[in-house]
């Protein structure tokens, strides 16, 4: 029974898991050239290997598992499988998981961000026009920033000078695009504008954010209604 059990782990489980975690690498990689050669070579070594343990085995009755002079050979064996194991490790975390976990970050913050400075493009108080125009402004470059205040200062003049108010409220907001450096972000609000006198008025309004990633940070480059030609 201690022979079959150092049979199992020595002679069989370690060279599979050897090679499992080198297949392993080439599937988390998308098998690039190099690595087809040094998975092809390394197998091919562990494979010579196998063969070799058998055939001494056919001779001397005996294997690296169950060779009691050899506990150096086993230790390295064990060693090496472990290091493949761990290396596929690592490469399936740093190109699948970290990339995912940063996706999944990145789309919550652009969505987000899109949101609050469509809303903020959508609403409007006589008693503090420019409040909105400035929160917008926040999230925007600064060179866009600029732009914004000074093509909807006097829009928030006039209807300030109206006593008109909106308000914005989100119905949907989706992810469109997002790559490492930029993203685009549908956002559908129900808008409501109040005037003295009238009833509210109510409409659908649907905006596409533009956003950009500067010094690790999500900004705003440009919004724009989504029917627009």
């Amino acid at each position: 029974m201690r022979n079959l059990a150092r049979v199992l782990g020595f002679d069989v489980a370690a060279p599979i898991a050897a090679i499992a975690a080198l297949l392993a690498i080439g599937v988390v990689l998308g098998w690039p050239l190099w690595w087809v050669s040094v998975c092809s070579m390394l197998c091919l070594l562990i494979v010579q290997g196998i063969i070799v343990n058998f055939v001494l085995y056919r001779r001397d009755s005996v294997t690296v598992g169950t060779d009691d002079e050899g506990p150096g050979l086993r230790l390295a064996i064990v060693a090496l499988a472990t290091v493949a194991v761990v290396a596929a490790i690592v490469v399936g975390y740093t190109r699948w998981t970290l990339p995912d976990e940063a996706f999944t970050r990145d789309s919550a913050e652009v969505v987000r961000i899109a949101t609050a400075v469509s809303e903020a493009t959508a609403t409007f108080t006589p008693a503090n026009p420019t409040s909105s125009i400035d929160t917008a402004a926040s999230f925007m470059v600064p060179e866009r920033a600029d732009a914004f205040k000074g093509q909807f200062g006097k829009a928030a003049s006039d209807l300030a000078k109206k006593n008109i108010s909106a308000t914005a409220q989100t119905i949907s907001a989706g992810l469109e695009a997002l790559g490492p450096e930029a993203a685009s972000v549908a956002v559908v609000m129900r808008g409501t504008q109040n005037q003295p006198g009238q009833q509210p008025s109510s409409a659908v309004l649907a905006l596409r954010v533009g956003l950009a990633k500067q010094d690790d940070r999500w900004v705003v480059l440009d919004i724009r209604p989504i029917n627009a030609r």
